[in-house]
């Protein structure tokens, strides 16, 4: 099947230029009202950030979404952005009353459950297969189910987990939804692909913002990454159930290996986080500054710098995935390198950075990179950034 313009018009290009427009325009309305009404993230001694700022960076994505959606389907008639819809909307909420007031953490896996089964009722997707991983095929309802609750809690939570410094999870959402936006994109799911690259356009004008505002930053905050979340939760159901359109149109890509290569930071480092605190003796879902991220900021990275870093290994683990696919590695050895990848880049990278912190030792290169992270944001292309963010502030 040929790829025609009209295609890429309804499924990449209109998808992403009208979220990218309606956060662009809308960013700094919402950043003012959120600064009047003082719904603003705080200083503490756990975050980073010297000052408040805004928190109600989800919203602006939320609306780039949804309006991207409804404006797709006019041209493009997809039952299932309904459900994308209503489980980004659930999230979306429940991630603002959590910004602003906490929400016990047995509430929100409760809830996340039941977003979770709701598309799994609507759209009859599941993590029903392993498509021959270990030779293991289709799954049984009672193995299924509780499989997909469980890993589907994970992803959302790892998502939420991962937003520490500036232009983090938004500069990773950007790139995970790259990624599968173009797999969807060729294996012919368009309404997934919609979705991706909706999503895509919505955090872009949100990262340049994040990463180089000053008046007009603003946090994603839970609202966003738990939107976030549900949004590549949904991805990967479709993507590994055994109605995937990506396992029929590449029937030796592993698509599990594909889902874990995809979001292997957030995974692999929320995995670490919580093992560690239960081996302290502490509740799992205490906030802490244990993540890969807290550890390259003592290292003495900027934000840019450190959310490069991460995105650069979370590249790494992509990579090594498609070029063990295209070398016709077996699913299960695509799964075996994939696992031993994103264990080096990410709780492998975390021990050695932190063996040269704690012994205050330096490395030639971790040095060089950390002192250009920091002479980045004195130059005149990011001081330029900045005016060209706040204006309209």
């Amino acid at each position: 099947m040929q790829f025609t313009m009209a295609m890429w018009m309804q499924v990449v290009i209109i998808p992403f230029l009208v979220s990218f427009t309606c956060v662009w325009l809308i960013h700094p309305a919402i950043a003012k009202m959120a600064i009047i009404r003082g719904l603003t993230d705080n200083p503490n001694a756990r975050k980073l950030q010297k000052s408040p700022v805004p928190v109600m960076g989800g919203m602006a994505v939320f609306f780039g979404i949804i309006v991207s959606a409804g404006v797709t389907s006019i041209v493009f008639n997809s039952y299932a952005l309904f459900t994308c819809v209503v489980t980004m909307t659930v999230m979306m909420y429940m991630g603002f009353i959590d910004d602003l007031v906490g929400i016990k953490p047995w509430i929100r896996i409760a809830i996340e459950v039941a977003v979770i089964g709701f598309v799994v009722i609507m759209d009859l997707v599941n993590i029903n297969d392993f498509h021959g991983l270990f030779g293991i095929g289709k799954l049984p309802v009672y193995v299924s189910l509780p499989l997909c609750a469980f890993s589907g809690v994970g992803i959302i939570n790892a998502i939420n987990m991962i937003d520490g410094v500036d232009g983090l999870s938004s500069g990773l959402g950007i790139f995970i939804c790259f990624v599968f936006g173009c797999v969807f994109f060729y294996s012919h799911d368009f309404t997934m692909a919609v979705m991706a690259f909706a999503t895509m356009g919505a955090l872009v004008p949100f990262f340049f913002k994040n990463v180089f505002g000053h008046l007009s930053k603003m946090f994603i905050g839970d609202s966003g990454t738990m939107m976030m979340g549900i949004i590549l939760c949904i991805f990967c159901m479709r993507t590994i159930d055994n109605t995937s359109r990506v396992s029929r149109a590449y029937p030796d890509l592993g698509v599990i290996a594909f889902c874990m290569a995809a979001l292997s930071i957030p995974v692999f480092d929320t995995v670490r986080v919580m093992l560690l605190r239960i081996y302290h003796g502490r509740s799992p879902f205490i906030a802490d500054k244990t993540h890969l991220h807290h550890v390259f900021i003592r290292l003495g990275f900027s934000h840019i710098g450190t959310t490069v870093c991460i995105n650069i290994l979370e590249f790494i683990n992509v990579l090594s995935f498609f070029l063990t696919y295209w070398l016709g590695a077996s699913v299960t050895l695509q799964f075996i390198v994939v696992v031993l990848t994103s264990f080096t880049t990410t709780i492998g990278m975390y021990f050695f950075l932190s063996y040269l912190d704690k012994h205050h030792r330096t490395n030639r290169l971790i040095t060089t990179v950390s002192v250009y992270s920091q002479r980045f944001v004195q130059q005149r292309f990011y001081k330029a950034m900045t005016r060209l963010m706040d204006k309209g502030m």
